[in-house]
């Protein structure tokens, strides 16, 4: 046992490397998903993970429930898309159509 393990560190961006964002398995594996397009499925991932900023940041409405600001071009440029993708997708979550 006297060998010694060395482990290289991260600094900086190096460490991002390691950060990932959570998709919950519903939205995979349950059938009532199965429509959702993987697009929609990764945008609720990033939603997500900015719900959590919100948290931390105490942004709730009247009624205590957490919100989030996720502009178009935000949303574009983080999927690469464009912007009429960008609207179908957000569509695929929304109240009346999606997940919502």
């Amino acid at each position: 046992m006297g060998d010694t393990i060395n482990f290289d560190y991260y600094y900086g961006i190096e460490a991002e490397q390691f950060s990932f964002y959570r998709v919950p398995r519903l939205l995979i594996k349950d059938e009532r998903f199965k429509g959702l397009s993987s697009d929609a499925k990764l945008l609720y991932g990033l939603m997500l993970d900015r719900m959590s900023l919100s948290m931390k940041n105490g942004w709730l409405d009247d009624e205590s429930r957490a919100y989030i600001i996720y502009t178009v071009d935000a949303i574009m440029e983080d999927l690469g898309c464009a912007k009429a993708t960008c609207i179908k997708i957000m569509k695929e979550l929304d109240t009346e159509n999606g997940i919502g």
